[in-house]
């Protein structure tokens, strides 16, 4: 029995989608299956590499008709039913060589991490280290707290009714992971950056975040009875993002002596923090 496939999603990625199998087959842990889902690519580039990925050995492409990053998903799970385990990567993404090896240490150590991922480094137009947190259904309750590139325990994924395929906007990884983690169990993410995370300005992570507000609210409705339960701990978790968030902003008022401190937020700390800026400025 197979125990760990990849499955690729791919779309008019062209050469981006080489890189990224290229990436899972320079691992350090080998899959025993690598699975290229392609969602109706219809540019003549993406379909040529594609074609050519397809002559490789040990990669098999499948197509299907245009239908979401989510059927892409559920379709290359369900190809590898006798996995078990099964890492999910977008195609214009790419793994460090340790990623395969890390996470499956991670589900292999202990039956209650239903998936592992990891901190990743972003490329492209953008470049930071991001360090996500994981852990149990709560930690989802503010913020997603998981790369959408992610290790799971594939019987863990077959017990959920999968990725929604419904969700084509955006945060649709979000909703699975609550969906995985309501009932127990948690996600586990290696404290080292062996995902390389490609940024544009139009992809869907970045546009998506202007209907952020709009999308967090639909997945307070579908996952209610997990808001409910756990409301102080989610209400918290936002109050602490939010305050964060302002000390970041003091952090780069202060190495900008030019920006204006003439508005400030009421009612969530925006206030002190102007008053903190503001004394630290006389200061200097």
């Amino acid at each position: 029995m197979p125990r760990l496939g990849v499955l690729v999603t791919a779309f008019d990625q062209g050469g981006m989608i080489r890189e990224a199998v290229d990436s899972v087959q320079a691992q350090t842990l080998l899959p025993d299956r690598v699975l290229v889902v392609d969602d109706g690519s219809a540019d003549p580039g993406s379909v040529r590499v594609l074609d050519a990925l397809a002559a490789r050995s040990g990669v098999i492409v499948v197509h299907q008709p245009n239908s979401g990053v989510s059927a892409a998903r559920n379709r290359g799970l369900a190809e590898c039913a006798d996995c078990r385990y099964v890492t999910v990567l977008d195609g214009d993404d790419r793994l460090a060589p340790e990623f395969l090896e890390r996470t499956v240490a991670s589900l292999d150590a202990d039956p209650d991490v239903l998936g592992a991922s990891s901190w990743m480094r972003m490329f492209g137009t953008a470049h930071a280290l991001v360090a996500p947190p994981g852990g149990d259904a709560t930690a989802f309750l503010a913020r997603n707290a998981c790369p959408a590139t992610v290790t799971l325990r594939r019987d863990a994924w077959a017990a959920t009714p999968g990725y929604d395929e419904q969700m084509r906007s955006g945060f649709e990884d979000w909703d699975f992971f609550l969906t995985l983690l309501a009932d127990g169990g948690r996600i586990e993410i290696v404290p080292e950056p062996l995902i390389e995370y490609r940024t544009a300005p139009a992809s869907s992570n970045v546009t998506s975040m202007g209907r952020r507000s709009e999308l967090f609210g639909r997945l307070v409705d579908r996952h209610s009875r997990l808001y409910r339960d756990h409301a102080r701990e989610a209400l918290v978790a936002l109050d602490a993002l939010s305050s964060a968030h302002l000390r970041e902003w003091e952090l780069a008022a202060l190495d900008a002596p030019g920006l204006a401190l003439d508005r400030a937020s009421f009612g969530d700390g925006g206030m002190a923090a102007v008053v903190r800026v503001a004394t630290a400025r006389a200061r200097r």
